[in-house]
């Protein structure tokens, strides 16, 4: 108990809450006089003595139940095929067998209201990266993630059609709403075991957070995981570390300008000497690449297609040509913004004037704009990123579009800040991946270097 406190007071003053030596003394005073066994008593005793200041009061009613837990554990309902007749027991067996094996497991462990072990939680924290976050705004969205590795949304699906399949063997509507009920009831227990979990690990990595932390692990750490105070450093970053790869890549398209034997050229550069070979001429082994380059800005992607930007608009000197388009749930060309002499108000002008939202990427309808619009800036000399995570709400993904695309460019890359077990759900790289020379995760600022560097050099 005594670590949880001290764990508490550490995320309170990571979290901005001042809190003296004398203070914490007073908490551990309180907690000895009035106990632990009333939570509430409890819980009053140390925002008594830990909190003087009453803007601060949310923050630890935030905190609190975090390291404390929330009183009220989530509840898994029992198993309805205990009471089924030998007839619907067979029903459900042979319904059963029409789903693949992992999404039978977790149907089966659903049925049976199983709760997810500390084991499994630790590796799906490892997993989708919570391990490395400590921002408590991204307790829902971490807790996403892990439910999408989870399977969650075929999960949803698949109910649906083992509902409609036991109706249709001749199950009593009575038990199959029984069914239904207990599994969703599961499903939602289950789903608050993560959230509660999530939740409890950002606090925890909150209260271990060095106060200096330095900027190879701020490079490190996912960009899902960044606080705004991180984001405004890792912007600053980028720019010296654009001036330091545009240094680099200038450098070596120098150094390979030199090819192999050009024979026209140096014949006819020599004809003044009578033929005798005094001037050598190479043809160009490297020319500077052509870019196009499409970028979600939606929510989830918003921060690293805004540094993907500004690498591009710092490199504009290293490639020949650069046309930029923005969608979420419709494209824009911001090639003109690049013109701007200033990075940060290009960049600006265009986030401004395409608002962020939630669940509202159409990949598919912004491909179609770039079909009737901008299929042209595509040939064969031409290096076509993508900078997403493949989401597109159940929409049409339009691969017949990207098909042509990728047809016309000399080389398709997608840069994507999920790893390939995280593909589900609204999820269509699965089918775009094949259609691409290469997919490079990026999911936090390092891994967008590297892919950066490498999309330069090739």
């Amino acid at each position: 108990m005594e670590s949880r406190i001290l764990q508490l007071i550490a995320a309170l003053r990571a979290s901005g809450v001042r809190v003296s030596l004398a203070e914490s003394a007073e908490s551990f005073s309180a907690v000895d006089i009035m106990g632990i066994q009333d939570r509430e008593q409890f819980k009053l005793s140390l925002r008594a003595t830990l909190i003087k200041d009453v803007k601060d009061i949310p923050t630890f009613e935030k905190l609190f139940p975090l390291f404390f837990g929330t009183g009220t554990p989530p509840m898994m309902g029992g198993n309805p095929s205990d009471d089924m007749t030998p007839e619907e027991a067979q029903m459900w067996a042979e319904a059963m067998r029409q789903f693949a094996e992992n999404l039978r497991q977790r149907m089966e462990r659903l049925m049976n209201g199983e709760p997810l072990t500390k084991s499994e939680l630790e590796a799906l924290g490892q997993m989708v990266g919570l391990n490395q976050a400590d921002n408590l705004n991204y307790q829902n969205w971490m807790a996403q993630r892990m439910m999408r590795a989870l399977a969650f949304p075929e999960v949803r699906e698949a109910l649906k059609a083992l509902m409609e399949q036991l109706a249709q063997m001749g199950m009593s509507r009575e038990r199959i709403e029984q069914i239904r009920q207990t599994i969703q009831q599961n499903l939602q227990g289950m789903q608050e075991q993560i959230n509660q979990f999530a939740g409890q690990r950002l606090a925890e990595n909150l209260s271990e957070r060095p106060r200096n932390e330095n900027i190879d692990s701020l490079m490190n750490r996912p960009f899902q995981a960044l606080s705004d105070a991180d984001k405004k450093i890792l912007q600053r970053e980028v720019k010296k570390l654009a001036a330091a790869l545009r240094t680099r890549i200038a450098l070596r398209q120098k150094r390979m300008k030199s090819g192999q034997l050009d024979p026209k050229t140096t014949i006819r550069a020599n004809l003044k000497y009578q033929g005798v070979p005094m001037e050598i001429h190479h043809k160009d082994r490297i020319k500077k690449p052509k870019i196009v380059v499409i970028c979600d800005i939606s929510t989830s992607m918003r921060f690293c297609s805004e540094l993907m930007l500004s690498f591009l608009f710092a490199l504009q000197g290293q490639v020949r040509k650069t046309h930029a388009f923005a969608f979420i749930d419709h494209l824009e060309s911001i090639s003109e913004d690049f013109n701007s002499s200033n990075a940060d108000e290009a960049i600006t002008s265009v986030l401004v004037r395409m608002p962020s939202g939630h669940y509202n990427t159409d990949l598919g309808w912004s491909l179609q704009n770039f079909n009737d619009s901008y299929m042209d800036t595509l040939n064969s000399g031409t290096t076509l990123i993508i900078v997403g995570d493949g989401r597109n709400n159940y929409y049409d993904p339009r691969l017949d579009i990207f098909s042509l695309m990728t047809r016309r460019a000399s080389r398709t890359i997608w840069l994507n800040p999920e790893p390939e077990h995280l593909w589900h759900g609204d999820s269509d790289m699965p089918k775009y991946a094949p259609l691409c020379n290469n997919v490079l995760k990026v999911g936090n600022l390092r891994e967008l270097v590297n892919a950066v560097d490498e999309l330069m050099t090739k």
